[in-house]
């Protein structure tokens, strides 16, 4: 899987047009291009995935960072990949600032949330998917 995930970087990396730069402890200040520029993305869960969730926490907080994911989601940026915050949350408009302010906190740039893929989506991390072969139906499970 490491492998896997070198690889897409080093694509992703050459394919990209968004521009993003943190420290991926997050001492460091960011910045970033022209969040407008069209271009290659991955999307990244919220809840479940980057942020500790149960179905029994309150939909107006978010929870603690997954600290893998924290990691993997900064060395993404890191990379040059455009990165969104992909979330059933994005349907509620009052849910985006309080996302924001949790990107802020956890050392995270103010990055795109969204709950639309469109043909620029490369990769969906997410707990709740699996992964289907492109046009057989056939389902992979990893272990």
């Amino acid at each position: 899987m490491l492998n896997s995930i070198k690889k897409y970087l080093k694509r992703a990396k050459e394919e990209s047009t968004k521009e993003y730069s943190i420290n991926v402890d997050g001492n460091e200040s960011f910045t970033s291009g022209s969040k407008k520029q069209p271009g290659l993305w991955t999307g990244i869960d919220l809840d479940g995935t980057l942020a500790y969730y149960d179905r029994t926490s309150p939909f107006d907080e978010i929870g603690d960072p997954v600290p893998a994911m924290l990691t993997l989601v900064k060395e993404l940026i890191n990379n040059g990949i455009r990165v969104k915050i992909f979330t059933a949350r994005a349907q509620d408009p009052e849910q985006k600032p309080i996302i924001r302010e949790w990107l802020k906190v956890n050392g995270l740039p103010e990055l795109e949330i969204t709950n639309i893929k469109d043909y620029n989506m490369q990769w969906l991390l997410d707990d709740r998917c699996i992964q289907v072969e492109r046009n057989t139906g056939r389902l992979i499970f990893k272990d």
